[in-house]
C-alpha cells in the first residue's frame, strides 16, 4: 500500500481550491508537512468554527478569496500562481442545501469547474490536476451493489447531478482542451469523517455539536447504508493520483476512493461506534419520510485504484470514528487543532 513521498512534494507549488473547507484544510496541512510550496482560492471559510482558522492554514498557505464562478478572477490568480500541481476541491458540496440552491449548486460546481479547468490551459507549468467528485455521481437504481467507475453516471438531486455533470466535463477537458497539455484526473470519494468538520447536516459533525450540549441526535435515516472513510483516506488517493500521473500521464483517469466492503455501513452502525468512542450520546430517529430524496444504500468499487494506483485503505471504520471523536474531544478540551491533525497524519503513515 502506497504514501504519498515527501521527496515528490517538496518545493512544488501545489494550488487547493477550497483550501478553506474541511478536505481543503488537512490537504494543506499534509502538503505543507511534506514540503511543498501551498496556495490556496477559496470563499472565506463558512461556519463557525472552522478547521482553517482553528489550524491557522492561513499561516501554511498563500491565500486568495474568491469565487470559482468568476471567469476573470479564477484566471488572474492562476496566472499569478502558475502552479505545478492543482487539486480542485471548491464546490458546493451538501446534499440539502442543493434542493435550496440548484442554480447555485450548478453555477459553482460545473461552471466553476469549467472556470478552473480552462484556466489552467494557459498555464505551462501546470502538469497535474485532480478534480474531487463524490460517490453520489452515478445513476443509484438501489440495486444494492457497489458502483464502479464505469457505471451510468446521474444525480437526481441538484448536487449529485451537478458533480455527476462535472465528470461529463472533466473528461472532455481530459480529450480535447487539455490533452498533451494536462493529466487531468477525478476521485470519487465517499462518505468522509474526521476532526474539524462542522458542516451543517452531516452525521459526525451533527453527533458531535448535539453531544456536546447534552442534547439527543435526530437522525433522518438511520438504516442508510454509506462508504465511511476518515478523510485521510481519499486525501492520500489524491496525493498518490496526483504523483502518478506525474510521471504516467496515461493512468489520468476516474477513481473510486473508498473503503473496503466490510467497512460499508448503515448510520446507525456508525453512531454506535461514535458514541463509545465520545463516552456519551443518545440519538433517535425523526420517525417521519425525509422531505428531500437521499439514496438508501450507496458503495463504491475500489479495485481500478488498488490496481492502477496501489492505493487501499490504511484504516477499519471503527479505527476511522475512533479517531474522529477523540479528535473532537480533545479539541474540545482545549488541544491544538493542527497538532491533533498533524497528530492523525503521523498515525496514518504508521498504520500497519
Amino acid at each position: 500500500m502506497k504514501l504519498p513521498r515527501p521527496e515528490f512534494w517538496k518545493g512544488k507549488k501545489v494550488l487547493i481550491t477550497g483550501h478553506t473547507g474541511f478536505k481543503g484544510a488537512w490537504l494543506a496541512t499534509w502538503l505543507n508537512r511534506m514540503g511543498a510550496r501551498v496556495y490556496g482560492i477559496s470563499l472565506a471559510p463558512e461556519t463557525k468554527p472552522n478547521l482553517y482558522e482553528t489550524a491557522n492554514i492561513a499561516r501554511i498557505t498563500d491565500s486568495a478569496f474568491c469565487d470559482i464562478r468568476n471567469t476573470g478572477e479564477i484566471a488572474a490568480h492562476l496566472a499569478r500562481i502558475e502552479p505545478d500541481i492543482v487539486f480542485h476541491l471548491a464546490a458546493q458540496a451538501l446534499v440539502l442545501r442543493g434542493y435550496e440552491q440548484p442554480v447555485e449548486t450548478f453555477q459553482t460546481n460545473v461552471m466553476g469547474t469549467a472556470n478552473v479547468l480552462n484556466a489552467i490551459r494557459n498555464i505551462s507549468q501546470t502538469r497535474v490536476a485532480v478534480v474531487v467528485t463524490t460517490d453520489k455521481v452515478y445513476e443509484n437504481l438501489e440495486l444494492s451493489v457497489p458502483f464502479r467507475e464505469d457505471d451510468k453516471l446521474g444525480g437526481h438531486d441538484p448536487y449529485s447531478a451537478s458533480k455527476a455533470a462535472a465528470e461529463i466535463l472533466v473528461a472532455s477537458f481530459r480529450s480535447s482542451a487539455l490533452a498533451g497539455k494536462a493529466a487531468l484526473s477525478t476521485m470519487r470519494a465517499g462518505n468522509v469523517m474526521g476532526g474539524g468538520d462542522w458542516s451543517e447536516n452531516r452525521l459526525i459533525p451533527d453527533a458531535v455539536k448535539a453531544w456536546t450540549k447534552g442534547e439527543t441526535l435526530v437522525v433522518r435515516n438511520p438504516a442508510s447504508v454509506r462508504p465511511w472513510q476518515h478523510v485521510l483516506e481519499p486525501l492520500a488517493g489524491y496525493l498518490i493520483l496526483a504523483e502518478m500521473t506525474w510521471d504516467n500521464p496515461a493512468l489520468a483517469a476516474a477513481y473510486n476512493i473508498g473503503p473496503d466492503s466490510a467497512d460499508v455501513a448503515t448510520v446507525e452502525a456508525v453512531i454506535a461506534l461514535a458514541q463509545g468512542s465520545f463516552g456519551k450520546g443518545e440519538f433517535m430517529s425523526s420517525g417521519s419520510e425525509p422531505k428531500k430524496r437521499e439514496a438508501v444504500h450507496l458503495a463504491l468499487d475500489n479495485s481500478r485504484a488498488r490496481r492502477e494506483l496501489d492505493v487501499s485503505p490504511r484504516w477499519k471504520l471503527a479505527t476511522a470514528v475512533h479517531r474522529t471523536m477523540t479528535w473532537y474531544r480533545q479539541f474540545n478540551g482545549g488541544a491544538s487543532a493542527s497538532k491533533l491533525c498533524n497528530d492523525d497524519i503521523d498515525a496514518y503513515e504508521t498504520a500497519p
